[in-house]
């Protein structure tokens, strides 16, 4: 992924994670990648995918946590494994609350290195 993208595949330990960056970004950023991210992740087959969210400094709204709740809800099926960096103080209270509301696994991790080297092993 090149910068200035929002969605993209990355290669790490021979494992291909599509990587979604929001970092440092507000709810335009947030609503970007999930439009870009999208058509990505449902051409993908069922449980195939391996996504790593970095949310590292960014601010959101109501519109955005109820967009986040709806793309997560939708991409379950093309899933096999998900990790989020950056979670800490309100983040991890609105994470909490969209993963009980998707059902969804989501492992937290402090680094990307560390996330990245959790995702290749799935």
């Amino acid at each position: 992924m090149s910068g200035g993208e929002l969605a993209g595949f990355i290669e790490h330990r021979g494992k291909r994670i599509l990587l979604l960056d929001c970092k440092n970004g507000g709810p335009d950023v947030v609503m970007d990648m999930i439009r870009k991210a999208k058509p990505v992740i449902s051409s993908q087959p069922p449980a195939s995918l391996l996504t790593l969210t970095d949310v590292r400094g960014i601010h959101f709204n109501k519109e955005a946590i109820a967009a986040i709740k709806e793309f997560v809800s939708q991409n379950k099926p093309y899933v096999k494994a998900a990790a989020v960096v950056g979670i800490s103080g309100l983040k991890e209270v609105v994470f909490k609350a969209v993963a009980a509301f998707t059902g969804r696994q989501i492992a937290t991790f402090d680094s990307i290195e560390d996330a990245k080297d959790w995702l290749s092993m799935q």
